[in-house]
């Protein structure tokens, strides 16, 4: 992160850098996505198991 805050890395670098944090932040968001659903599937299992049959 220093290298990219101080302005010393060529253009090519910066953009690849870029890129791959890009990459990384829809990697992180998808995989956060997939664990709320299952966070919210388990959720409604618990409710069901606590509703009278």
């Amino acid at each position: 992160m220093d290298a990219l805050e101080s302005g010393q890395l060529p253009l090519e670098d910066l953009l690849a850098q870029y890129r791959r944090g890009n990459e990384l932040l829809q990697y992180c968001r998808q995989r956060l996505q997939a664990v709320e659903e299952q966070v919210r599937v388990l959720d409604e299992g618990a409710a069901r198991a606590g509703e009278a049959p």
